[in-house]
C-alpha cells in the first residue's frame, strides 16, 4: 500500500488528481549520546516516528498533510567531548529549513510543521525572520513537551536528557536497541550560582562537565507501558492539530481568531 501522506512514497500521478496537501510536516532531531543504554539515534528514531504517525493519523481525516523526511543532525556543539556528537550549527540547520520553505511555498504550501526531538535545536529568532520574508507560517512543536500537563502522572522522575521519559519512549519503539544492563544514574551536576538553578539566569551547558555518561535523569524507572502512554497522548494531540491546521482559513487574522 502506498501512503500518500509521505512524499517519499507518494508520485506526481496522485498528486496531480488529488491535489497539493495544505500542510508540510518536517522532522527535525540529532545524533549524539544518550547515556551508556540508548542509541546515538534515539531522537532521529523517535522524532520521525511522531512525525509519521501524527501525519497519517491526521491524513485519515483531512486528507491534505504530507510529511517530508526528517534533518537527522543537530545542534550539538556542547556534546562535543564524547565520541561522535555530530554538531551542525544552528545556522546551517536553519538555511537546510529555509531552502525547503521556499520550495513548499513555491508549491503554494503556506503551512509548514516542524516536530523537534533535540532540546539544542532553537528555532525561535528563525521562525520569526522566515514568516516576515516568505509567504508561509511556520510552527514549531517541541514533541516531548506537548504532555508536559500529564507528565508526573505517567513518570515518577523527571529528565531532561536519557532519563525514565525518553528511555521509555525507546523501550517502545526500539526496545532492541535499549541495553538497560548498561544504563548510569543520569545524576547531573547543579549549577553552583542560584540564579541558573532557579531558572531567572540561563547558560549553555557543556555535557561533560555535568556527569561521564551524557545523561540528566534516572532511566531505571522506565518501562515500554509508559512510553506508549505518553506517545498516545502526544501523538492524539498533534494530529488534531494538524488536521485543525489544514482545514483552517488563511485569512487575514491567521492563526489568531478571526473579529
Amino acid at each position: 500500500m502506498i501512503n500518500e501522506w509521505d512524499i517519499t512514497q507518494t508520485n506526481l500521478r496522485r498528486l496531480r488528481e488529488n491535489g497539493l496537501p495544505k500542510v508540510a510536516v518536517i522532522p527535525t532531531s540529532a545524533i549524539e549520546p544518550h547515556n551508556l543504554h540508548l542509541p546515538y539515534g534515539e531522537d532521529f528514531l523517535h522524532s520521525a516516528w511522531v512525525s509519521r504517525t501524527v501525519t497519517e493519523r491526521a491524513w485519515k481525516q483531512c486528507r491534505s498533510v504530507i510529511c517530508l523526511p526528517g534533518i537527522p543532525y543537530g545542534v550539538d556543539c556542547n556534546l562535543m567531548d564524547f565520541p561522535l556528537a555530530m554538531h551542525v550549527s544552528q545556522d546551517t540547520l536553519n538555511a537546510m529549513l529555509r531552502d525547503l520553505f521556499e520550495s513548499l511555498v513555491q508549491n503554494d504550501i503556506h503551512r509548514v510543521v516542524i516536530i523537534n526531538g533535540h532540546g539544542g535545536n532553537d528555532f525561535t529568532a528563525f521562525v520569526r525572520q522566515v514568516q516576515s520574508d516568505l509567504d508561509i507560517h511556520v510552527f514549531v512543536v517541541n514533541w516531548w513537551r506537548v504532555g508536559s500537563d500529564v507528565y508526573s502522572d505517567i513518570f515518577e522522575e523527571q529528565e531532561d536528557h536519557a532519563g525514565e521519559m525518553e528511555t521509555s519512549v525507546a523501550m517502545d519503539l526500539f526496545p532492541e536497541l535499549v541495553e538497560m544492563e548498561y544504563a548510569k544514574d543520569g545524576k547531573a551536576r547543579p549549577f553552583r550560582f542560584q540564579a541558573l538553578e532557579k531558572g531567572w539566569a540561563r547558560t549553555s551547558r557543556r555535557f561533560a562537565s555535568l556527569n561521564d555518561h551524557s545523561a540528566v535523569g534516572d532511566p531505571s524507572k522506565a518501562t515500554a507501558g509508559k512510553g506508549r502512554r505518553y506517545l498516545e497522548i502526544v501523538c492524539d494531540r498533534i494530529s488534531d492539530f494538524l488536521v485543525e491546521l489544514a482545514e483552517s482559513e488563511l485569512d487575514e487574522a491567521f492563526p489568531h481568531v478571526p473579529d
